[in-house]
């Protein structure tokens, strides 16, 4: 049996139409017919109703397509896996991380670990945080970094690190030394409040502000990178974990503003295991010694 075939079996089952078969897979229609012939001939079976121009699977057809994904990805997986070993790769790890995490200091972290750790092939999914548990317990990933706690008794959950959340504005155009500080009162009920950019504190951090400041006014963005432009262009303010905005403060496009009357949270960075394996074990011990 030719996995070419397969792959035409496959593409036609979901095309339901072999002149689109041909054209998604750069071959000739004469040449998908002559496949599904000779993969029905192998298998004893018809594996298609013809309905003038269009196809339809027939039951045997139906019922087969489960394993020819499966062989097919059996021996794409066999191909991958010699590739990164003809490479020098020895081991891989799947890390599942969340946009948020993967838009601060990470790239740095993996760059540093990939230089030391050479033999190690590293593949990222980018998840949001509340699907990365799913994604480690379907073992999608072999090692979740998420904003959100999991209490999942089948999985384990590490703290990495904690990181200040500030408010911040952006810049007012005075002179940073003489000007006087940005006050508190006057930065929320005069912007909009920009939230639930971040999955952990949001929820509860709008009830404290709403009970201070009942008139506010509040905006839901959800991506962070998203956030600092709208503050940037003078959209409004927002509550910002200190490491994502690091880099806008020291070049003065953002400005903190001090919190005197409210409590403010802390954003988590949590590892999420199916297993302490040892891959997994190295990669928490050499970021440990980053803070996330």
């Amino acid at each position: 049996m030719e996995f070419q075939w397969l792959n035409t079996f496959i593409t036609a089952a979901e095309c339901g139409n072999f002149r689109r078969t041909a054209e998604l897979l750069f071959i000739s229609q004469p040449t998908v017919t002559v496949h599904i012939k000779q993969l029905e001939k192998e298998l004893g079976i018809l594996l298609f109703h013809r309905e003038g121009k269009k196809i339809k699977l027939t039951e045997e057809g139906k019922r087969y397509l489960v394993h020819a994904k499966r062989l097919l990805e059996v021996y794409q997986s066999g191909l991958e896996d010699l590739t990164s070993f003809s490479q020098g790769y020895t081991r891989k790890l799947i890390l599942g991380i969340s946009p948020l995490i993967a838009d601060t200091i990470l790239p740095y972290v993996l760059k540093s670990y990939t230089k030391q750790y050479p033999e190690v092939e590293i593949s990222v999914k980018i998840i949001e945080s509340i699907d990365i548990e799913l994604a480690v317990l379907k073992e999608e990933v072999d090692l979740g970094l998420s904003c959100l706690y999991s209490s999942h008794p089948s999985l384990l959950c590490e703290l990495l690190s904690k990181d200040r959340v500030i408010l911040v504005a952006p810049h007012d155009g005075r002179d940073a030394e003489s000007a006087p500080p940005l006050d508190e009162e006057e930065v929320l009920t005069t912007n909009y409040l920009i939230t639930h950019n971040h999955p952990g504190y949001w929820d509860l951090l709008c009830r404290m502000v709403k009970s201070k400041y009942p008139s506010i006014r509040m905006m839901k963005v959800s991506q962070v990178h998203i956030t600092k432009r709208f503050i940037v262009e003078g959209l409004g303010v927002s509550f910002l974990p200190t490491s994502t905005v690091r880099r806008e403060l020291l070049e003065g496009r953002l400005l903190e503003v001090d919190c005197h009357t409210i409590q403010l949270p802390e954003a988590n960075t949590f590892a999420i295991m199916k297993y302490t394996h040892s891959k997994q074990r190295e990669f928490l011990t050499f970021i440990s010694n980053y803070r996330l």
